[in-house]
């Protein structure tokens, strides 16, 4: 399930999440940020619940637009469940294949960590 984040609600999923995360900052205006959107359930269903996918309409959350200096949209990023901290990010819209080497990232799966066990 792809989950609506909002000013108010994100602190509390990030720092209570066990899981990698995945959030895409869109505008209901935009049209490649319609195309990340479209893209979303298929990134919730390839992770299933090994990953949180989360999506936040700038326009209605100021704040967190501001937290990741959002200069235009789509913007995503993915960040660990570890540390908490960004570990990819994505301007403007891209492929499924991207967003999934994003969230592996976080995981800790990314290239570098299958190439030297990190």
């Amino acid at each position: 399930m792809v989950i609506e984040l909002s000013d108010e609600s994100y602190v509390a999923l990030v720092e209570s999440s066990e899981k990698a995360i995945f959030i895409d900052f869109y505008s209901p205006m935009c049209g490649p940020c319609q195309e990340v959107l479209a893209n979303l359930p298929h990134l919730d269903n390839y992770f299933k619940d090994e990953a949180v996918i989360a999506k936040v309409d700038v326009t209605r959350n100021p704040k967190l637009a501001q937290k990741y200096q959002i200069q235009s949209v789509p913007f995503c990023v993915s960040i660990s469940a570890k540390n908490k901290m960004v570990k990819d990010y994505e301007v403007g819209s891209a492929s499924v294949d991207r967003y999934i080497r994003m969230v592996q990232k976080a995981q800790g799966k990314g290239f570098f960590a299958r190439l030297f066990g990190k």
